[in-house]
């Protein structure tokens, strides 16, 4: 699938004037005069839920774990003011990644199939970062007060129907809306981004990052699709110039050494997601086997062999591969959660319910143990607990539609309709189908039973019609 061609901010902050030549400019609060943060939160939102129900998303908890946790700990050292991040992580093994209004940042799982390092990961998730930080979306509005919210919403509407493929479509609706901005694209993409880069070099260097992965990872893009007819999308929706890339290098070689470069869990992680897009099946576990036998110590290539043998069904193969791990490492969670994984998918759910409460006592909101318990205690039939468990992840993360989606399940199968229209509901909503989410809440209110429970359901159909209105008056 083709995304973000051109991206949410390369087209939202088109008409960005270009700034005088200085180090970095100064935001204040000007731009909220022109679109508040209240106003981006609430269009970023809107935008995200219209794109969920398009495009194709990654489940894996462990995945979204890792990125979800280390966008935040960037954002520590970040200019970003408003923390209320949403995160969508794409089932695309191509090169991409993009900051919306409001908070909102998604990335393909195919960035870790080009991000070498910890470092170079890291610099693409702070350049994104910089744009949030400064506002660019605001600030391009602020350049030209006669563009209007609305006028910008279908802009962003345009982006939608290209990110799910519609091509010509999404093109067609991005140049009706602002034909003269889009003329203007080249000169705005490369101060914007030039900035972004700067903003992002110093980020990476207060995390305790090497900022000089940022322009290796260009320069080695630049050389490795300098000839290729079709560059990843990244290339094409954050223009890589030879200026761009010396001023990159510049200021980065100007950075005291010894910033963190690698790390184990990245490379784990990598692996992990290298075996997400295997289109040949056993082809990835051939390559760690490779790896494996030429350096015994490759503790990379023994977890994705490990992993992709689960998938397998080779079980005993499996437990053998990964021993080595967790005699090294016992304390790993990665490791933990394969040999869980291994333990449920092999019919020995008692060595996997104990390790699982020690885990739950070291990290009792980490979303990929909690899935883990929820996937044990549904195959040991204990559908209360798992109930249970689902709500307090439901409570803790309420805007992720997979848990919803999850919850729905948990309620059926317990006899919980009305719990379960609801929870449909919340889905439908959170990727955008809101009329399916009206008819589930009066579903759910020709169930209930209490004048109480039908005024909570009254009162939330009133929340999501007003969502929906606003989205109809923005996007429409």
């Amino acid at each position: 699938m083709k995304l973000f061609r051109p991206t949410l901010l390369s087209l939202a902050c088109l008409l960005v004037l270009p700034a005088p030549a200085s180090d970095l400019p100064s935001l204040g609060d000007s731009s909220s005069g022109v679109v508040s943060p209240g106003q981006e939160h609430m269009l970023g939102r809107a935008w995200l839920s219209m794109l969920r129900g398009q495009v194709q998303t990654l489940s894996d908890p462990l995945l979204k774990d890792y990125v979800e946790s280390t966008i935040y700990r960037l954002a520590e050292t970040s200019q970003v003011e408003d923390r209320r991040f949403e995160f969508i992580l794409m089932n695309s093994p191509e090169l991409n990644a993009f900051a919306a209004p409001g908070g909102i940042i998604g990335i393909n799982g195919g960035l870790f199939l080009h991000a070498e390092t910890e470092a170079e990961y890291a610099s693409v998730l702070a350049h994104e970062l910089a744009h949030l930080s400064q506002r660019h979306f605001a600030r391009g509005i602020e350049e030209q007060q006669r563009m209007q919210l609305p006028m910008m919403a279908a802009l962003l509407l345009g982006v939608v129907a290209a990110a799910a493929g519609a091509g010509d479509a999404g093109m067609a609706a991005i140049t009706s809306s602002q034909a003269a901005a889009y003329q203007s694209q080249t000169a705005f993409s490369r101060q914007n981004e030039q900035e972004a880069d700067r903003v992002g070099l110093l980020n990476l260097e207060r995390a305790g990052y090497d900022p000089r992965a940022m322009p290796a990872m260009f320069e080695r893009l630049v050389r490795e699709y300098r000839f290729d007819q079709k560059p990843p999308e990244f290339l094409l929706t954050h223009p890589l110039t030879e200026s761009r890339i010396a001023d990159t290098r510049n200021r980065a070689d100007q950075a005291p050494a010894g910033g963190k470069e690698n790390s184990l869990r990245y490379q784990l992680i990598s692996a992990r997601m290298k075996l997400q897009f295997e289109n040949t099946p056993g082809l990835v576990a051939k390559e760690f086997q490779a790896r494996l036998s030429d350096n015994p110590k490759d503790d990379v290539a023994r977890y994705g062999l490990t992993i992709a043998q689960i998938k397998a069904g080779q079980f005993e193969t499996a437990r053998s591969t990964l021993a080595p791990l967790l005699a090294k490492a016992p304390g790993e969670l990665i490791y933990n959660l394969a040999q869980t994984e291994l333990d449920i998918d092999s019919n020995h759910p008692g060595q996997a319910s104990e390790r699982l409460k020690r885990l739950l006592q070291l990290y009792p909101t980490s979303l990929p143990v909690q899935q883990m318990q929820v996937d044990l205690l549904l195959k040991q039939g204990n559908l209360e607990a798992a109930s249970r468990l689902l709500e307090d992840m439901v409570s803790q993360r309420s805007t992720d539609p997979g848990i919803w989606y999850q919850v729905a399940e948990i309620r059926g199968q317990t006899g919980n309709l009305t719990g379960v229209y609801q929870a449909r509901a919340e889905y439908f909503a959170l990727v955008g189908r809101y009329e399916d989410a009206f008819q589930q809440l009066d579903y759910a209110k020709r169930r209930s039973t209490s004048f109480q429970e039908g005024a909570r359901l009254d009162a939330r159909l009133k929340e999501l019609q007003n969502e929906k209105r606003m989205i109809d008056e923005l996007f429409n």
